[in-house]
């Protein structure tokens, strides 16, 4: 007798063979407490690593309030694009805030 499908959709490739985004990367955060009582100077860290060979994908450091919006964007297209649009969409963006 052969076991059923699993009642949760599969980790790996999709219909299209592309995996998930939030498969291929792990989201890391290095904040020092709440944004809304941050210091204005605070900065926190956010970075994207490639759960494959650990190599750092997507690097930010941004003030404490826009580092929550942003990990909000990333978590919501971690968990709704597969990792090549992921990774298309993000590329260059972590450029946008250097001076």
């Amino acid at each position: 007798m052969r076991p059923s499908a699993p009642p949760w959709p599969s980790a790996g490739p999709d219909e299209r063979g592309a995996v998930k985004a939030n498969r291929a990367y792990h989201l890391i955060a290095s904040r020092a407490g709440p944004a809304f009582i941050a210091d204005e100077r605070r900065l926190d860290r956010v970075e994207v690593i490639s759960v494959e060979d650990g190599e750092v994908m997507l690097f930010w450091e941004v003030p404490a309030r826009l580092a929550s919006r942003l990990l909000r964007e990333l978590r919501a297209d971690l968990a709704g694009l597969d990792a090549e649009a992921f990774i298309d969409k993000w590329q260059g963006a972590d450029t946008a805030f250097e001076d």
